[in-house]
């Protein structure tokens, strides 16, 4: 199925003691870019939650926010740094001597003094964590997956209306490419008599530069080869992602041929039908730089 490479996942859930929360959203990128943003105490899950998501997604700037939240007691440690907190007291009690102060030194003082204090607590299960996170980050995943395929249905859509448009334009494009060699015609033998009076005309000559004029101005290759570009993106759009790169090469294709009809063409009408394919060229260009 074809995916959009804009999506948003979220998911909450409490498993295991922890409550967890995993939000994961993306824009266009050429190719699979990842940032993610988890707890300090939990960087150990980024590359986990990395591998995971590349496994799931080909192409995108993919942004994970994850935030674990411990409901158990935590047991823990707190060791007391002696050699620092003595050499507080002596400078806190030098100080009351010196400048005649109150000497009211009590544990509540010691205790605003931070850095004496390590706090060491129980290590924590980074298997059972990972399990944890593993089972929400994969329904953040799920949503934000349904909603890229829902926005990539949608241009899908687009796209194949718009190759429709073009197949149209191309249609008036073979009708009226054989009606310019008359014209052309036409016009050669009705200057010829206006020039030559009453001489005879050379019918030769009149083919012959008729011919040339069709040699010059045909577009029946062109066209054959837009039905089929055409066509084939039809076919890619039917399968699933990715296959954004392939629709950017196609596309680049459909141009070119478009250009050489339009440079072959000594049509008005074809001249103006062109610009028109063009324009809708560029539209599809713009939606399949967003499918992944």
């Amino acid at each position: 199925m074809i995916r959009s490479m804009t999506g948003y996942g979220r998911a909450q859930e409490v498993l295991d003691g922890l409550d967890i929360t995993v939000e994961i959203k993306s824009v266009n990128h050429r190719y699979f870019e990842f940032s993610a943003r988890t707890p300090r105490a939990y960087g150990f899950l980024d590359e986990k939650i990395k591998s995971y998501l590349q496994s799931r997604v080909n192409r995108g700037k993919v942004d994970v926010y994850v935030a674990v939240e411990s409901l158990d007691t935590v047991e823990a440690q707190v060791d007391i740094n002696d050699t620092l907190a003595a050499g507080y007291v002596k400078a806190l009690r030098e100080l009351s001597q010196r400048y005649q102060l109150p000497d009211d030194v009590t544990v509540s003082t010691i205790a605003g003094y931070h850095d004496i204090f390590t706090v060491r607590k129980t290590p924590e299960n980074e298997e059972r964590i990972w399990a944890a996170v593993s089972q929400v980050l994969s329904k953040a995943a799920d949503d934000f997956i349904a909603m890229r395929e829902v926005e990539g249905a949608r241009m899908a859509e687009d796209v194949r209306a718009r190759g429709a448009d073009i197949l149209e334009k191309v249609a008036f494009v073979e009708q009226r490419s054989p009606e310019t060699v008359a014209a052309y015609r036409a016009k050669l033998e009705a200057r010829l008599k206006e020039v030559l009076a009453d001489k005879t005309l050379d019918e030769r000559m009149i083919l012959n530069e008729a011919a040339i004029f069709a040699d010059k101005t045909a577009v029946a290759e062109e066209t054959i080869r837009l039905r089929s570009h055409i066509s084939q993106l039809y076919s890619m759009l039917e399968g699933g992602s990715p296959i954004g790169r392939k629709l950017d090469f196609l596309v680049q294709e459909i141009n070119r041929e478009t250009n050489t009809i339009g440079s072959k063409a000594q049509d008005v009408e074809i001249a103006r039908v062109v610009v028109d394919v063009k324009a809708e060229i560029e539209k599809i260009r713009e939606q399949i730089q967003n499918i992944e």
